[in-house]
């Protein structure tokens, strides 16, 4: 706290002083980026081509439409919890997705097959 003409100037806890602003100035520069190790994993999946009838049907019957962890948790007909989806946690949840939706887009536009029973 300063004060100054019979004011007082109080300083607020979100300002960082210069010495604090030196400190992560050197952290950050000894930092290492962390390396992300799977992604080579993330770039052969999103650069898999469906070209095979039943590799796309195997594909769209393994991956699920909807997260299988979902659940509504019933007791005496009254529901008591719900446990979230947890397939987000996956990090290569967004690569699944895509690649189930590459397989469902060759089996409607390549083969001309109902897809309704994959949904």
């Amino acid at each position: 706290m300063l004060r100054t003409n019979n004011r007082r100037i109080i300083f607020s806890a979100f300002v960082n002083s210069a010495e604090e602003i030196k400190k992560t100035e050197i952290k950050s520069q000894f930092a290492q980026p962390q390396p992300d190790l799977l992604q080579p994993l993330r770039q052969w999946l999103d650069s898999l081509e469906i070209q095979n009838p039943k590799l796309a049907k195997f594909i769209a019957k393994l991956i699920p439409a909807q997260c299988p962890f979902e659940r509504d948790i019933m007791l005496f007909g009254r529901k008591i919890a719900h446990i979230p989806p947890m397939c987000k946690l996956n990090p290569l949840y967004d690569q699944f997705v895509g690649l189930r939706f590459r397989a469902l887009c060759y089996l409607v536009d390549q083969c001309g097959e109902d897809i309704q029973s994959y949904c």
